[in-house]
């Protein structure tokens, strides 16, 4: 019996220090803080200003005497959306742009102003018919990339494209600098109209008449919400 109980309180003894070291510091160890785990950097959101962007449409011309064989720069007026991105590490990060179809106009210079009306006629009625599909939409569903410094990021930033009705995978290379509480994002990328049933014209006028290739330059600058 008596060994019985001195077995039993050695082994209460054993679990006692156990226990007391855990929650003890060491003799290297007194006065630190305990180690905590380092939070993930939040990424910075921007809200998109299309009255400081420039985003446009490059339509090459479908031949050459289609009014003498001129490409068309087709600009959208009224777009926005957001954007993140986390300094230093990039990810995460995201893209969401939102296009008004019915914002786009001709802005060619060598076009007149009654050509021009006549453009985006068809661009309306004919091309990319806003009232049945009132938006282009971009969504990412990946970004990736490297940062050069002093703000500034290289990036292929991957997603889904919707334009008249049709969705499609794309991926968009951007060069994207962060300055204070603005970022401003420039790159250009291409898209074939058929792959979206986006037509050319073929009304009397026959000036949106293009290749099948479309190139889409940008500009846009963001504010940080």
């Amino acid at each position: 019996m008596y060994r019985k109980l001195v077995a039993s309180a050695t082994i209460l003894g054993v679990l006692l220090v156990l226990i007391v070291g855990l929650d003890c510091p060491t003799a290297g160890s007194a006065g630190k803080s305990p180690a905590r785990y380092s939070a993930q950097p939040a990424p910075e959101r921007y809200s998109l200003d299309s009255s400081q962007s420039k985003f446009i449409a490059h339509a090459y011309a479908g031949g050459l005497f289609w009014f003498k064989g001129h490409d068309h720069y087709v600009a959208a007026r009224e777009f926005g959306g957001e954007a993140e991105i986390t300094p230093d590490s990039i990810t995460p990060a995201s893209l969401h742009l939102v296009v008004k179809s019915g914002s786009l106009v001709e802005t060619g210079s060598v076009f007149t102003e009654q050509q021009k009306q006549i453009i985006n006629k068809e661009l309306r009625e004919i091309v990319l018919q806003p009232d049945q599909y009132p938006e282009i939409i971009f969504q990412s569903t990946n970004v990736r990339g490297k940062s050069l410094g002093s703000g500034r990021y290289d990036l292929r930033i991957s997603g889904n494209l919707t334009l008249h009705g049709v969705t499609r995978p794309i991926e968009i290379p951007a060069q994207v600098t962060l300055t204070g509480n603005d970022m401003r994002a420039v790159g250009e990328f291409s898209i074939d109209r058929g792959d979206y049933k986006v037509k050319a014209t073929s009304a009397f006028h026959g000036l949106v008449r293009v290749r099948g290739k479309l190139k889409f330059n940008f500009d846009i600058v963001g504010h940080r919400r």
